[in-house]
């Protein structure tokens, strides 16, 4: 799975589990849903990510592409 992939897997996860959250628990959850969207709307015009910095950061972005290279 692709980095950007697991950037919307992610943000998904999240959107979904804070629509549940302010459902059933308090809807103040909800501020997280807006701060998902808020993000992914700024790395649109300014190509900075958040949760790409944290998954380069922990190792977690999958196969670099110098690897890809060497093994098609």
């Amino acid at each position: 799975m692709s980095l950007h992939h697991r950037i919307r897997a992610i943000a998904g996860v999240i959107v979904l589990a804070s629509l549940a959250l302010a459902h059933w628990v308090d809807a103040r959850f909800l501020w997280l849903t807006a701060f998902v969207g808020a993000n992914l709307l700024q790395s649109a015009f300014t190509r900075c990510c958040l949760m790409e910095d944290i998954l380069r950061s922990t190792g977690l972005d999958g196969p670099s592409n110098s690897r890809r290279r060497e093994n098609p």
